[in-house]
């Protein structure tokens, strides 16, 4: 069993920044691929970002890519979403999930690969 604790949401405007965390409960962090989605209502979870087990290497959706990274620390049992450049169209509540995949492909993008997700935090930027 994982729990999971996002943190780092907040209000900003348009073209600053906000970085999220991600806290993990248990000694297993490590094993799980860890990614970040984000909903606002009336809308399906969307992929944000993943990032590999190791912290080796990362996927992105295009609508964030070269704005946002995403890094982890296993010593700390924490994954880190550092989002610059926001735009109004960002804002959404930002889920990180856990996922204890066993293949690195399309399928970090999927919401059904992963099997732990944190609460959420609100993320609002304005105009």
């Amino acid at each position: 069993q994982v729990q999971l604790v996002e943190s780092g949401g907040g209000l900003v405007q348009a073209g600053g920044s906000l970085r999220l965390a991600c806290t993990a409960s248990g000694r297993t962090f490590s094993s799980y691929a860890m990614g970040w989605f984000r909903q606002v209502p009336g809308k399906e979870r969307e992929f944000v970002a993943a990032i590999i087990r190791s912290g080796g290497g990362a996927a992105y959706a295009d609508s964030v890519k070269g704005r946002f990274t995403i890094s982890r620390d296993n010593a700390k049992n924490t994954t880190y979403l550092q989002m610059n450049s926001l735009k109004p169209e960002d804002t959404a509540v930002y889920y990180c999930a856990a996922a204890p995949l066993t293949a690195w492909g399309t399928n970090v993008r999927r919401s059904s690969e992963y099997d732990y997700w944190g609460q959420g935090t609100q993320v609002t930027v304005s105009s």
